[in-house]
Order: C-alpha cells, then sequence, then structure tokens
C-alpha cells in the first residue's frame, strides 16, 4: 500500500479482551484523553432490555463520553454480523468526519475481526427449507452430528466454535449449503480488498486467571443485586426473544423453573462466565497483532491506563512502531 493510500485510511483504536477485564473503563479513558467516542463490538449489549447481563456501561461510566451501537434493538429481532459490520462502519466514517477518534470496545471477537479487517459477506437470498432441515436434524439428533459434519467441510471454522454453539453451527453448514463455498473461503477472499482502517488494537489479558475469574464472580453478585433476576425472567418470559439465550438470562432459567436455588443458578452463571472469558481469551490470544497489556501486573488501574496512552501517542502521530 503507498504512503498516500496509507494516509487516507483512518486510524482506529481498539479496546478487546475478556468479560469483566476493564474493558469500557480503558475505552473512556482514551477517549477522554484523545477526543473519541466509543463503537461498542459487543453482541448483547445491541438490545434493550438488558442492561444489567449484558453490562452496559452506566451514564456514570460513561463519563460524558459518546458511546454508539447499544441498545437499539428489541431483543426479539435478530442481528448479524454483516449488519454490525455496516452499522460500525458508518460509525466511524461519521466519528471521524467529526474529527474525533473511534474507538472501538468490546469483547465479541467476531464483530471486531470482520470490522477491523474488513471482511465483506456475500449476499445471497436465504433458503429457509435448508435452516429448517438443518434444525429437524438438530432436535431430532443434537448438535454432535452437525458439528463432526462441520468439521468435514469446514474445518477452521469447525475449530472456532464451541461445541454447544448450535447457532453458529447451524449457520456455518447454512452457509454451505445454500452457497456451495465455506465462510472460512469467503473470509479469506473478502480480505482481498484491504481494511479503510489503521488499527491499533489494545487487548486486556491476565497472567494469573485465577484474579479474572475472582472479578467475574464479584461481578454477578453485583448483577444479583442490581436487578439481575428480574431482568432476567422478563427476557425469558418472551418466547420470541433472540437475545434469551444471552449469558445472565438462560442460566437462570432452572432458578424460575423450580429446579434449582437460586444461589446454585448464580454460581452456575458464574460457572459459564468463566467458560465464556477462557474463550474470549483464546480468541484474542491467537491474534498477534494485539498490543498485550496484562491487567494484574499494574499495582492500579491509572498505571495501565498511563501504558496504554504510550503505545496510543506514536500511533496517532502515524508512526509505525509502537512496541
Amino acid at each position: 500500500m503507498n504512503e498516500k493510500n496509507e494516509a487516507q485510511r483512518i486510524p482506529v483504536i481498539a479496546v478487546v479482551g475478556p468479560t469483566a477485564s476493564g474493558k469500557t473503563a480503558l475505552g473512556v479513558a482514551l477517549c477522554r484523553r484523545f477526543d473519541g467516542e466509543v463503537v461498542s463490538a459487543d453482541s448483547m449489549q445491541i438490545y434493550r432490555g438488558m442492561e444489567i447481563a449484558a453490562a452496559v456501561p452506566t451514564m456514570e461510566e460513561r463519563q460524558g463520553v459518546a458511546h454508539h451501537l447499544m441498545q437499539f434493538l428489541d431483543p426479539t429481532e435478530r442481528y448479524s454480523v454483516a449488519a454490525y459490520c455496516k452499522d460500525a462502519a458508518a460509525c466511524i466514517a461519521d466519528i471521524h468526519a467529526r474529527g474525533k477518534l473511534p474507538v472501538v470496545v468490546g469483547g465479541t471477537g467476531l464483530y471486531i475481526n470482520a470490522l477491523l479487517d474488513h471482511v465483506t459477506f456475500a449476499e445471497a437470498d436465504t433458503d429457509l427449507s435448508i435452516r429448517q432441515t438443518l434444525t429437524e436434524r438438530l432436535e431430532r439428533d443434537g448438535i454432535a452430528p452437525l458439528l463432526e459434519e462441520l468439521r468435514r467441510v469446514d474445518p477452521i471454522r469447525a475449530a472456532q466454535l464451541h461445541e454447544n454453539d448450535a447457532k453458529r453451527i447451524l449457520r456455518a453448514l447454512e452457509f454451505y449449503y445454500q452457497n456451495g463455498f465455506t465462510i472460512t473461503e469467503q473470509d479469506r477472499l473478502s480480505r482481498a480488498e484491504p481494511s479503510p482502517y489503521r488499527v491499533l488494537t489494545l487487548g486486556l489479558f491476565v497472567k494469573d486467571r485465577a484474579v479474572l475469574y475472582d472479578r467475574i464472580n464479584r461481578r454477578v453478585d453485583q448483577m444479583a443485586a442490581n436487578g439481575l433476576l428480574e431482568e432476567a425472567k422478563r427476557c425469558l418470559n418472551d418466547p420470541r426473544a433472540t437475545a434469551a439465550q444471552a449469558i445472565g438470562h438462560k442460566e437462570l432459567k432452572r432458578y424460575f423453573d423450580g429446579e434449582a436455588t437460586e444461589q446454585e443458578a448464580l454460581d452456575h452463571l458464574k460457572q459459564q462466565t468463566r467458560r465464556y472469558a477462557k474463550r474470549q481469551l483464546t480468541w484474542f490470544g491467537r491474534d498477534e497483532r494485539i498490543v498485550r497489556l496484562y491487567i494484574d501486573e499494574y499495582d492500579d488501574f491509572s498505571a495501565l491506563v498511563q501504558q496504554a496512552f504510550a503505545y496510543c501517542k506514536p500511533f496517532l502521530k502515524g508512526e509505525e512502531e509502537h512496541e
């Protein structure tokens, strides 16, 4: 890419990492320091009525910083990665046009990679018969044979998915049977066009996972104190809600059904959230472009913020070296 095109690319700072790692606070600090606005990259914060489970930043936590792509969809609506990329790209262009810095903050790795690597998506009419057939097979045989089938046709995509992620396993198979090629192949081809962004990605990691797991446990306790159960019951009572599968709601269903105590349900939620955080660490850990900040290596949050500032300053001046 020549220097002219490089100079035309929009500078974007991304803050990524697992749940409860402090992404929101760092993103806000960066925006306040470098005159930025946040573009959320969280697949659950897009829904209204899920403020507690999705850990939507409060107005106090936002500290006057504008946040985009939060709570704009009803929980009954579906939302794709392609739709997110389109909406987020529009936000970034608008923020940049107003002379401000776009700061992408979130833990949904698929959203972040698709957006910042400029993955384009094949446009094809949905063949509902394929989806129906796959859904019927899931109900009849379970997810295991479908996952094995995906491993045969698209082993790379299969390796990226959790064995219980039925939604994305079905989507990958549906894509293959509808288009005749895999999502992995589409991702490879779609990256032929360079990204319009010049990106510095700061990742929040831990040397000792027990530190993160303790933060998760304490966050769940605080969510419960803030009314998580009431929120979950309201959302779970709507059978149309696609967002009802969010971590923070579905784990409480056994309590509402009388099959577990409140504490047992909350303990299960903590366990599932820790597992989700582990998957996030694995996802982001594979990307060598990410500048790592280990939250348990700093005595306080302000020290971590200052280190983040030190990485951002040369990047925003256009210097390539920021090790």
